[in-house]
């Protein structure tokens, strides 16, 4: 990819790297390169974007860049740490360990001042836990404030963080199942309902499988 290409070629050739995923493992450094200083934001943004999808795939070889990633979480544009969120959460879900240093830095993404990025932040968390929920079973609390966020799509993800957490580790769910079948009979938004109902039968199923395997 040419560095002194026009910003609007550099964002089509990222754009063909991503859907030719045969491309991805040898093309890694060339996108992580795209997050230096010499790009803009909309640049920076998408090669956030595609180095997550590389990395849930290859994060062996996504490894040396987890720093320059995980830079963007508090970086001064909502959009970087918007993505920023989206990719460590992605490398997360195949490989924690690559990320853990970085989990406290994620974890402050909660009171972010945007709703795109507590959006991001929550569904970060949802990949990390589907293969490492120990990690949350002490901060739902989180969540389960952020199910009253003033953004609707916050609101709206905030109930399927127990539902991956439930399904998995039924037990550190169990102490919220009372107060998210309240949220699933009466809140006002549909879809938070819904959710809601979702997080409460998968961790009931789980709880129960967990029993008769007993």
């Amino acid at each position: 990819m040419s560095k002194n290409a026009d910003d609007n070629e550099i964002i089509k050739e990222l754009i063909a790297i991503t859907k030719d995923k045969e491309s991805w493992k040898e093309n890694i450094g060339a996108v992580a390169l795209k997050l230096n200083d010499d790009y803009p934001v909309a640049v920076k943004a998408k090669a956030l974007w595609i180095l997550g999808e590389m990395g849930l795939k290859y994060p062996e070889e996504i490894e040396p860049y987890i720093n320059d990633i995980a830079a963007y979480l508090d970086n001064d544009y909502s959009k970087l740490r918007e993505r920023s969120a989206n990719a460590i959460g992605r490398i997360g879900r195949a490989d924690k360990d690559l990320i853990i240093d970085h989990i406290d830095t994620l974890m402050k993404l909660k009171d972010d001042e945007y709703g795109n990025v507590r959006h991001a932040f929550i569904w970060a968390c949802e990949n990390i836990a589907v293969n490492a929920p120990d990690i949350f079973c002490k901060k739902l609390d989180i969540f389960y404030e952020m199910i009253s966020d003033s953004g609707d799509k916050v609101r709206i993800e905030a109930p399927e963080m127990f539902r991956v957490v439930g399904k998995r580790k039924p037990n550190c769910v169990k102490p919220y199942l009372e107060r998210l079948e309240y949220i699933a009979e009466n809140d006002e938004n549909p879809t938070v309902r819904i959710h809601s109902a979702g997080a409460v039968r998968i961790t009931r199923k789980a709880l129960k499988e967990s029993e008769e395997s007993k």
